[in-house]
């Protein structure tokens, strides 16, 4: 049965997506797309409009600009995390995809009352110290 290439170039991006933080490779892509490696990387190319390499590169510096808004870790824990192995690299790729450095994006970041998932007042009322006039566990002290 002869699939239509697609397919399985959308499994390697599938791969890409999922393993972002591993050490993949084109070649572990082209596998999983059951082509070789050069033939995949024209596939993907035409068919996504990046090389295979530039599309997992994106992911993990999508993810890094994620973390540094979100985590207090340090920029080689960000880069590791990632899936990438040098710092300097990451630095560098880090400003040519978002123009500014990750300490930089990390300082213009939005603060942590933005990106907080929960609604603000939801917020408040939890953070609020205090005695409460109801029993959380629902029963009801008897008056």
């Amino acid at each position: 049965m002869n699939r239509h290439p697609s397919r399985h170039l959308l499994r390697a991006k599938d791969l890409a997506d999922r393993n972002f933080d591993l050490p993949l490779t084109v070649a572990d892509m082209a596998e999983a797309a059951a082509l070789s490696p050069a033939h995949f990387s024209r596939e993907f190319r035409k068919a996504f409009g990046e090389s295979p390499h530039q599309y997992l590169l994106t992911r993990r510096l999508e993810r890094a600009a994620a973390l540094l808004w979100r985590t207090d870790w340090s920029i080689a824990k960000v880069c590791h995390a990632v899936g990438l192995g040098s710092v300097g690299s990451f630095t560098t790729s880090f400003g040519q995809i978002h123009g500014m450095t990750p300490t930089e994006y990390r300082r213009r970041g939005p603060t942590p009352e933005q990106i907080i998932a929960i609604p603000r007042c939801v917020a408040m009322a939890y953070g609020r110290p205090g005695s409460r006039t109801f029993r959380e566990d629902g029963s009801a002290a008897e008056s």
